[in-house]
């Protein structure tokens, strides 16, 4: 029951250049597959609120029709990290195809906010050692995660089981930015933020986090 919520150690072990977890015992917030009309000034006002800063796995095609929410998230304090370009599957694409799946999320944000992309994470967290050496080329870092919050299911209740049970002061927790799971980001968000404090954790910022 424990890996549908946080990675098996022998995966975290055969691919250890990947990032799982925090370095400074503070936990960081991510969110996938934005930005989206309809969540993300949902969750950015709750991340200002709460004074938490946040990296956002973005899918390159969100950002090109909709630049405005990249640029409030930035002009917010958070981070930007690529999610790739159309939210392929890099496991079913060979490497040329992969590289350029990469590759023109970093030259979009290069060229329309002067952005350099550090981070990545895969779409349906499916990897494997081809990601690895791309991603080593590109000079960018794999951030997956140690709790993921099954939020894209759209059920509170669900939510609320992985955070009690698993979150951890070391927590990189996913939540995501879509319509998949609008109708429950914010009580999800709010209820993640109330038991770090219950638990005496603490959020930090990502350069920090990944040291």
């Amino acid at each position: 029951m424990r890996y549908k919520y946080h990675p098996p150690y022998l995966v975290k072990k055969f691919f250890d250049e990947f990032i799982w977890e925090t370095s400074n015992n503070k936990i960081l917030l991510t969110f996938d597959d934005g930005p989206t009309e309809i969540a993300t000034l949902k969750i950015l006002n709750i991340l200002k609120g709460e004074q938490i800063k946040a990296v956002f796995f973005c899918v390159g095609n969100n950002i090109k029709t909709r630049p405005a929410l990249a640029e409030k998230i930035l002009e917010d304090g958070h981070t930007i990290a690529n999610h790739t370009m159309n939210h392929k599957m890099l496991t079913k694409m060979n490497r040329e195809e992969s590289i350029e799946e990469i590759g023109a999320f970093n030259d979009m944000m290069k060229e329309k906010f002067n952005y350099d992309v550090k981070y990545f994470r895969p779409p349906y967290g499916r990897f494997n050692l081809k990601t690895n050496k791309i991603l080593n080329e590109l000079n960018m870092k794999c951030v997956m995660w140690n709790l993921l919050t099954y939020d894209y299911e759209n059920n509170l209740e669900k939510v609320k089981y992985a955070i009690e049970n698993y979150l951890n002061k070391n927590s990189i927790i996913v939540f995501h930015d879509s319509l998949k799971c609008n109708d429950i980001i914010q009580e999800s968000l709010n209820y993640t933020i109330e038991q770090v404090s219950n638990k005496g954790f603490a959020f930090g910022e990502l350069e920090d986090c990944l040291k």
